[in-house]
């Protein structure tokens, strides 16, 4: 478990990682483990590279190809529209979710 990622969605905070190809900025709701044993976070991008073409909006992402963690100074206001807690995609465990 990632005790920067639980960090980060307790205090509301902006994480700016490396996924893939590029930078993104996201808004992390929740972190958890599926039944592949992979730990995901699922985020509301805000801006960066996205394989997809969407540059904002809701992705699932898997921790172990995430690179350059880092916690930012500014805060997200809360859950966004959409959001589901409890999310079916970490069907082993939650770790932590807003």
């Amino acid at each position: 478990m990632n005790p920067v990622i639980c960090e980060a969605i307790r205090e509301r905070r902006l994480l700016r990682l490396n996924y893939h190809w590029g930078h993104r900025i996201v808004e992390p709701h929740a972190y958890g483990l599926n039944d592949n044993g992979h730990e995901l976070l699922r985020v509301f991008q805000v801006s960066g590279a996205s394989e997809s073409g969407e540059h904002h909006g809701w992705k699932l992402l898997r921790v172990d190809e995430i690179h350059g963690l880092e916690i930012l100074k500014e805060q997200f206001e809360g859950s966004r529209p959409g959001y589901k807690h409890g999310d079916k995609a970490m069907d082993q465990r939650i770790y932590c979710q807003l």
